[in-house]
Protein backbone atom coordinates (compact mmCIF):
# COMPACT_ATOMS: atom_id res chain seq x y z
CA UNK A 1 0.00 0.00 0.00
CA UNK A 2 1.50 3.33 -1.04
CA UNK A 3 1.92 6.12 1.50
CA UNK A 4 -1.28 8.10 2.08
CA UNK A 5 -3.32 5.58 0.11
CA UNK A 6 -6.91 5.03 1.18
CA UNK A 7 -6.68 1.38 0.16
CA UNK A 8 -8.04 -0.81 2.93
CA UNK A 9 -9.88 2.06 4.60
CA UNK A 10 -13.66 2.26 4.99
CA UNK A 11 -15.63 5.46 4.52
CA UNK A 12 -19.24 6.07 5.56
CA UNK A 13 -20.91 8.99 3.75
CA UNK A 14 -24.42 10.07 4.67
CA UNK A 15 -26.70 11.30 1.92
CA UNK A 16 -24.35 9.87 -0.69
CA UNK A 17 -26.71 8.67 -3.41
CA UNK A 18 -26.89 12.00 -5.21
CA UNK A 19 -25.32 15.41 -5.75
CA UNK A 20 -22.22 16.25 -3.69
CA UNK A 21 -22.43 13.06 -1.63
CA UNK A 22 -22.21 10.90 -4.74
CA UNK A 23 -19.17 12.85 -5.93
CA UNK A 24 -17.49 12.30 -2.57
CA UNK A 25 -18.14 8.57 -2.92
CA UNK A 26 -16.64 8.46 -6.43
CA UNK A 27 -13.58 10.44 -5.41
CA UNK A 28 -12.69 8.46 -2.29
CA UNK A 29 -13.46 5.18 -4.04
CA UNK A 30 -11.06 6.14 -6.83
CA UNK A 31 -8.37 6.61 -4.18
CA UNK A 32 -8.82 3.03 -2.96
CA UNK A 33 -11.38 3.29 -0.17
CA UNK A 34 -14.29 0.97 0.43
CA UNK A 35 -17.32 3.24 0.42
CA UNK A 36 -20.55 2.84 2.39
CA UNK A 37 -23.30 4.91 0.82
CA UNK A 38 -26.08 5.94 3.16
CA UNK A 39 -29.40 7.00 1.67
CA UNK A 40 -32.91 7.58 2.92
CA UNK A 41 -35.24 7.47 -0.10
CA UNK A 42 -32.98 7.70 -3.17
CA UNK A 43 -32.76 3.94 -3.64
CA UNK A 44 -32.57 3.99 -7.45
CA UNK A 45 -29.66 6.43 -7.48
CA UNK A 46 -27.91 4.59 -4.64
CA UNK A 47 -28.17 1.22 -6.38
CA UNK A 48 -26.87 2.66 -9.66
CA UNK A 49 -23.89 4.25 -7.92
CA UNK A 50 -23.15 0.98 -6.15
CA UNK A 51 -23.24 -0.87 -9.48
CA UNK A 52 -20.89 1.66 -11.05
CA UNK A 53 -18.36 1.51 -8.22
CA UNK A 54 -18.45 -2.26 -7.80
CA UNK A 55 -17.91 -2.64 -11.54
CA UNK A 56 -14.63 -0.79 -11.08
CA UNK A 57 -13.61 -2.81 -8.01
CA UNK A 58 -15.60 -5.78 -6.76
CA UNK A 59 -17.22 -5.58 -3.32
CA UNK A 60 -15.93 -2.06 -2.76
CA UNK A 61 -19.26 -0.29 -2.24
CA UNK A 62 -22.17 -1.11 0.03
CA UNK A 63 -25.51 0.54 0.73
CA UNK A 64 -27.04 1.50 4.07
CA UNK A 65 -30.61 2.78 4.26
CA UNK A 66 -31.75 4.80 7.27
CA UNK A 67 -33.80 7.79 8.34
CA UNK A 68 -31.27 9.90 10.21
CA UNK A 69 -34.05 11.56 12.19
CA UNK A 70 -34.56 8.25 14.00
CA UNK A 71 -31.66 8.61 16.40
CA UNK A 72 -32.29 5.18 17.89
CA UNK A 73 -31.49 3.61 14.49
CA UNK A 74 -28.03 5.13 14.13
CA UNK A 75 -26.23 2.50 16.18
CA UNK A 76 -27.81 -0.21 14.04
CA UNK A 77 -26.62 1.63 10.93
CA UNK A 78 -23.04 1.60 12.17
CA UNK A 79 -23.24 -2.00 13.39
CA UNK A 80 -24.51 -3.11 9.97
CA UNK A 81 -21.51 -1.45 8.39
CA UNK A 82 -19.06 -3.06 10.82
CA UNK A 83 -20.59 -6.50 10.24
CA UNK A 84 -19.84 -6.11 6.54
CA UNK A 85 -16.45 -4.37 6.66
CA UNK A 86 -15.03 -5.01 10.17
CA UNK A 87 -13.79 -1.42 10.41
CA UNK A 88 -14.58 2.27 9.95
CA UNK A 89 -11.94 4.89 9.26
CA UNK A 90 -13.76 7.97 7.95
CA UNK A 91 -17.22 9.36 8.71
CA UNK A 92 -18.55 12.12 6.47
CA UNK A 93 -21.71 13.77 7.76
CA UNK A 94 -22.93 15.06 4.41
CA UNK A 95 -26.73 14.57 4.53
CA UNK A 96 -28.58 17.87 4.79
CA UNK A 97 -32.01 19.44 4.49
CA UNK A 98 -32.37 23.00 3.17
CA UNK A 99 -35.47 25.12 2.83
CA UNK A 100 -36.70 28.53 4.03
CA UNK A 101 -38.42 29.07 7.36
CA UNK A 102 -39.72 32.66 7.50
CA UNK A 103 -40.19 33.67 11.11
CA UNK A 104 -43.93 34.25 10.79
CA UNK A 105 -44.55 30.67 9.69
CA UNK A 106 -41.90 28.49 11.35
CA UNK A 107 -43.37 25.42 13.01
CA UNK A 108 -42.01 22.78 15.36
CA UNK A 109 -41.88 20.11 12.65
CA UNK A 110 -39.57 22.27 10.54
CA UNK A 111 -37.37 22.91 13.57
CA UNK A 112 -37.14 19.21 14.38
CA UNK A 113 -36.42 18.31 10.76
CA UNK A 114 -33.74 20.91 10.03
CA UNK A 115 -32.05 20.63 13.41
CA UNK A 116 -32.37 16.85 13.31
CA UNK A 117 -30.75 16.21 9.95
CA UNK A 118 -28.21 19.04 10.00
CA UNK A 119 -27.05 18.91 13.62
CA UNK A 120 -28.54 16.14 15.78
CA UNK A 121 -27.78 13.31 13.32
CA UNK A 122 -24.09 14.22 12.90
CA UNK A 123 -23.70 14.29 16.69
CA UNK A 124 -25.32 10.95 17.40
CA UNK A 125 -23.85 9.22 14.34
CA UNK A 126 -20.42 10.36 15.49
CA UNK A 127 -21.22 8.90 18.90
CA UNK A 128 -22.23 5.56 17.36
CA UNK A 129 -19.08 5.48 15.21
CA UNK A 130 -16.73 6.59 17.99
CA UNK A 131 -15.29 3.24 19.17
CA UNK A 132 -14.54 2.13 15.63
CA UNK A 133 -12.98 5.43 14.59
CA UNK A 134 -10.81 5.37 17.73
CA UNK A 135 -9.40 1.98 16.76
CA UNK A 136 -7.92 3.35 13.54
CA UNK A 137 -7.19 7.00 14.40
CA UNK A 138 -10.11 7.94 12.21
CA UNK A 139 -11.45 11.15 10.74
CA UNK A 140 -14.81 12.90 10.91
CA UNK A 141 -15.76 15.45 8.26
CA UNK A 142 -18.87 17.59 8.80
CA UNK A 143 -20.43 19.31 5.80
CA UNK A 144 -21.40 22.74 7.08
CA UNK A 145 -22.29 25.80 4.98
CA UNK A 146 -21.11 29.37 4.48
CA UNK A 147 -24.52 30.30 5.89
CA UNK A 148 -23.48 28.80 9.19
CA UNK A 149 -21.12 31.78 9.26
CA UNK A 150 -23.13 34.41 7.37
CA UNK A 151 -26.90 34.83 7.77
CA UNK A 152 -29.39 34.07 5.03
CA UNK A 153 -32.70 35.84 5.47
CA UNK A 154 -35.72 33.56 5.96
CA UNK A 155 -33.49 30.53 6.64
CA UNK A 156 -33.09 31.03 10.38
CA UNK A 157 -33.45 27.39 11.43
CA UNK A 158 -31.11 26.09 8.71
CA UNK A 159 -28.49 28.73 9.47
CA UNK A 160 -28.70 28.04 13.20
CA UNK A 161 -28.30 24.31 12.61
CA UNK A 162 -25.24 24.78 10.42
CA UNK A 163 -23.74 27.25 12.89
CA UNK A 164 -24.26 24.60 15.55
CA UNK A 165 -22.53 22.04 13.35
CA UNK A 166 -19.51 24.33 13.04
CA UNK A 167 -19.25 24.58 16.82
CA UNK A 168 -19.82 20.82 17.13
CA UNK A 169 -16.89 20.28 14.77
CA UNK A 170 -14.64 22.36 16.99
CA UNK A 171 -15.83 20.80 20.25
CA UNK A 172 -15.43 17.24 18.97
CA UNK A 173 -11.97 18.02 17.62
CA UNK A 174 -10.98 19.16 21.10
CA UNK A 175 -12.69 16.23 22.82
CA UNK A 176 -11.66 13.39 20.51
CA UNK A 177 -8.04 14.29 19.86
CA UNK A 178 -5.50 12.86 19.58
CA UNK A 179 -7.16 9.65 18.36
CA UNK A 180 -9.64 11.26 15.95
CA UNK A 181 -9.38 14.38 13.79
CA UNK A 182 -12.56 16.37 13.17
CA UNK A 183 -12.89 19.03 10.48
CA UNK A 184 -15.61 20.72 8.47
CA UNK A 185 -16.17 22.04 4.98
CA UNK A 186 -18.39 25.04 4.29
CA UNK A 187 -19.51 25.01 0.64
CA UNK A 188 -20.64 28.11 -1.16
CA UNK A 189 -22.30 28.12 -4.59
CA UNK A 190 -21.47 24.57 -5.69
CA UNK A 191 -24.87 23.28 -6.83
CA UNK A 192 -28.06 25.30 -6.88
CA UNK A 193 -30.70 24.10 -4.43
CA UNK A 194 -33.24 21.69 -5.81
CA UNK A 195 -35.82 24.39 -5.19
CA UNK A 196 -35.84 26.72 -8.18
CA UNK A 197 -33.29 29.55 -8.24
CA UNK A 198 -34.07 32.26 -10.76
CA UNK A 199 -31.47 33.58 -13.19
CA UNK A 200 -31.51 36.90 -11.36
CA UNK A 201 -30.96 35.23 -7.99
CA UNK A 202 -28.12 33.14 -9.37
CA UNK A 203 -26.45 36.18 -10.89
CA UNK A 204 -26.74 38.07 -7.62
CA UNK A 205 -25.22 35.23 -5.62
CA UNK A 206 -22.28 34.76 -7.99
CA UNK A 207 -21.61 38.50 -8.04
CA UNK A 208 -20.90 38.22 -4.30
CA UNK A 209 -18.11 35.70 -4.81
CA UNK A 210 -14.56 36.82 -5.47
CA UNK A 211 -14.22 34.30 -8.32
CA UNK A 212 -17.62 35.27 -9.82
CA UNK A 213 -18.50 31.73 -10.83
CA UNK A 214 -19.98 28.55 -9.43
CA UNK A 215 -17.85 25.84 -7.97
CA UNK A 216 -18.22 22.14 -8.74
CA UNK A 217 -18.86 19.08 -6.60
CA UNK A 218 -15.29 18.05 -7.46
CA UNK A 219 -14.03 21.08 -5.53
CA UNK A 220 -15.66 19.73 -2.38
CA UNK A 221 -14.44 16.19 -3.04
CA UNK A 222 -10.84 17.31 -3.49
CA UNK A 223 -10.99 19.23 -0.22
CA UNK A 224 -12.38 16.19 1.58
CA UNK A 225 -9.60 14.08 0.10
CA UNK A 226 -7.00 16.57 1.33
CA UNK A 227 -8.44 16.55 4.86
CA UNK A 228 -8.71 12.79 5.19
CA UNK A 229 -5.49 11.81 3.43
CA UNK A 230 -2.99 14.65 3.37
CA UNK A 231 -3.63 16.74 6.49
CA UNK A 232 -2.57 14.73 9.57
CA UNK A 233 -1.91 17.88 11.62
CA UNK A 234 -5.20 19.67 10.84
CA UNK A 235 -8.15 19.33 13.20
CA UNK A 236 -10.94 21.60 14.41
CA UNK A 237 -10.95 23.63 11.19
CA UNK A 238 -13.77 24.57 8.83
CA UNK A 239 -12.57 25.22 5.29
CA UNK A 240 -14.79 27.45 3.16
CA UNK A 241 -14.92 26.18 -0.42
CA UNK A 242 -16.89 29.18 -1.60
CA UNK A 243 -15.03 31.06 -4.32
CA UNK A 244 -14.49 33.89 -1.87
CA UNK A 245 -18.15 34.32 -0.88
CA UNK A 246 -17.25 34.96 2.76
CA UNK A 247 -15.14 37.96 1.73
CA UNK A 248 -18.35 39.80 0.84
CA UNK A 249 -20.19 41.11 3.88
Amino acid sequence: MIENSLTGKVVLITGAARRIGAELARCLHAEGATVAIHYRESVVEAEQLQLDLNAKRANSCLLLQADLLKTSDLSALVHSLIEQTQRLDILINNASNFYPTPLASINAQQWDDLMGVNLKAPLFLSQAALPYLQQHHGVIINMTDVHGLRPLAEFSVYCAAKAGLIMLTQVLARELGPQIRVNGIAPGAILWPEQAVSTAQGTEILAKTALERMGRPEDIAKTVLFLVRDAPYITGQVIAVDGGRLLNH
